[in-house]
């Protein structure tokens, strides 16, 4: 199809000759993915579809309690400390985003009054401006208005670096923004930015309230008392906070949208495992919704059979994955271990990680513990469609693994465990306690066995991998060990902020409080500069192939071993009506959840 065809259309979308729906499918028909097609129609002025999210109680309240399942506790609920999804989910709650996206990748105002448009005068062609309409109904919790000003300084407050943000990838590029008045501000960027929809969008775009946190900006930011004890816009009041356990929340009787939520009060509860929670769904109904039930195809099937509720697969960009450390844990430089001052002493060679690489079995994985939950994979960025590389294979080969550490001059001892230079290859291997995970494991530890690799387990409880706890060395953010293993998930329908977690200035350390997004530490100056290059291109196909090629460059480096792109699973309890997105977090539209008699 040629640029005037698709015009085409866009156009008979626009006057009502196509269905936005009909749109869609053409496009996915063509190759395209239903996310960016709707990006399509919304940067083309086209409106969203009404009556996307349904909503059927005739009122606000009379749902009783709504019993949340997170078998991952939250820690903390500041948004911009938010380095688990856990943390991200339990926000929720209570902060929202001037956007949100839905299951089909299209935006959906939330805190904004409208999606901006070229045809609302929101967007500019030279991608170097646009301007959010602010709803003029919505309140903190404590009454205040919310205004402009409080856009104004989440963007001040995440890009201070002493403020140690994991949110900072997302507004670091703009360079002003200006208040027009009291709900309109106009963002500059620093470049043409294609991806507009990041800075205030979903997960990373909860905005917090400007009275209660401008006196811990910088420095300061973890003293902050509503770190603790939230006061947002959202649907539903704090009550309680127990770090690690649970929340207790109670309905926003003056939520800006009108005759929502129904539920009365909400219970947050944390801790156990992912069967457990699974369980509690889908065979006894003790809780409504579990959160990301990572529980092997076989027992979720099983656990379905009780009758009590289901399990709910979404299509989306979450990957599990193998990293390798770049840097030595075992070795401290000023104070501070796994530092980038220092190199790994066994995965600097590259054979050692192109024979780890060979050593996953991901087919089995899949068949064997995810199955319809998830897809082996060769590459980290799967999904859309449009931006998923053609160029990666896995290959599951002991014998090849053997020869090639054999030709790196990597031989058996007596024990069986290869050695050189006065080194064997033995390795501690992390991961979060959870079933799927240790059997994961165990299958990787027996084929690194085979190939004369020692490989020694570690599990740590999930509440405190995951943890935002800057002073606890166990959590995948200090990475004091050799490998790991975990989920990235990919919070948006794009995949820039996705990819930004292998740029160099995203490296987790020390200074910034291991709020950074690469973990790994891993630094490639072409990844760098081909990352800038994507930021600021505005052809959709080029800026696709730059994507592709940044996928390339990680896999190819086998410090980072991608393995199965999961699809987001929750357990629901019979009845319960939610609106999932596979590009947000589970609760981004808990306003208008409801249950069905």
């Amino acid at each position: 199809m040629n640029e005037r065809e698709l015009r085409t259309l866009i156009a008979d979308v626009k006057d009502g000759r196509m269905s936005r729906r009909s749109f869609v499918q053409r496009m996915i028909a063509l190759g395209l993915t239903a996310p960016l097609a709707g990006m399509m129609l919304t940067d083309a002025g086209v409106a969203r579809a009404e009556g996307a999210i349904s909503y059927k109680p005739p009122k606000a309240g009379g749902g009783g309690v709504l019993k949340l399942l997170f078998w991952q506790a939250p820690t903390l609920l500041n948004p911009h400390f938010a380095t688990g999804t856990k943390d991200q989910e339990a926000c929720r709650l209570f902060y929202e985003p001037l956007a949100g996206w839905d299951k089909d990748g299209n935006l959906v105002p939330i805190l904004a009054e409208e999606i901006p448009s070229k045809d609302n005068d929101g967007l500019k062609e030279d991608g170097l401006s646009m301007v959010w309409k602010l709803k003029k109904n919505a309140k903190w919790h404590d009454g205040v208005p919310f205004t402009a000003d409080d856009v104004i300084f989440n963007w001040q407050y995440s890009t201070n670096p002493d403020t140690a943000a994991v949110s900072i990838g997302s507004y670091k590029d703009i360079k002003e923004i200006e208040k027009i008045d009291d709900h309109t501000v106009r963002l500059t960027f620093k470049q043409p930015t294609p991806f507009w929809a990041n800075a205030f969008v979903a997960s990373y775009g909860l905005i917090i309230p400007k009275h209660l946190f401008a006196d811990y900006i910088g420095a300061k930011s973890r003293e902050a008392p509503a770190n603790l004890k939230p006061v947002g816009t959202g649907p539903y009041l704090f009550v309680d906070f127990k770090p690690g356990d649970s929340v207790a929340a109670k309905r926003n009787p003056e939520y800006h949208q009108e005759g929502r939520p129904y539920f009365d009060t909400v219970e947050l509860k944390g801790g156990g495992d992912a069967v457990s929670a699974a369980r509690a769904v889908l065979q006894t109904g003790e809780y409504d919704y579990a959160f990301n039930i990572q529980v092997e195809d076989e027992i979720l099937t099983k656990l379905e059979a009780g009758g009590q509720g289901k399990a709910s697969l979404s299509v989306c960009g979450n990957i599990e994955h193998i990293q390798l450390n770049v840097t030595d844990p075992a070795v401290e430089v000023d104070g501070e271990r796994a530092s980038v001052k220092t190199k790994h002493p066994l995965f600097s060679d590259p054979a050692v990680r192109e024979a780890i690489n060979l050593l996953i079995d991901r087919a089995s994985v899949q068949k064997f513990i995810y199955g319809r939950a998830g897809v082996a994979t060769a590459d980290f960025l799967n999904n859309p469609e449009r931006f998923r590389s053609k160029n990666n294979k896995f290959e599951f080969n002991i014998e090849k693994a053997n020869q090639v550490l054999e030709a790196a001059g990597w031989k058996k001892g007596s024990d069986g465990i290869r050695a050189k230079d006065g080194k064997q290859l033995k390795f501690v291997f992390q991961s979060s306690i959870n079933s799927p995970r240790q059997k994961n494991q165990a299958i990787i530890k027996q084929a690194c066995q085979k190939a004369g690799i020692d490989v020694e387990l570690k599990s740590v409880v999930a509440s405190v991998f995951f943890s935002s706890d800057t002073a606890n060395p166990d959590t995948y953010s200090h990475f004091y060990c050799d490998m790991q293993m975990y989920q990235t998930t990919m919070p948006q329908a794009d995949p820039q902020f996705f990819m930004n977690q292998f740029t160099s200035w995203e490296i987790a350390s020390k200074a910034n409080k291991w709020q950074g997004r690469n973990i790994v530490r891993w630094q490639n100056k072409e990844y760098d500069d081909v990352y800038h290059q994507a930021e600021t291109e505005l052809d959709p196909v080029k800026r696709a192939a730059m994507f592709i090629k940044l996928n390339d460059l990680v896999v190819a480096d086998r410090y980072i071993l991608p393995e199965i792109n999961r699809k987001l699973a929750i357990g629901l309890k019979n009845g319960m009506v939610v609106h999932e997105s596979g590009w947000d977090n589970d609760l981004w539209q808990i306003a208008n959840w409801y249950r069905e008699s």
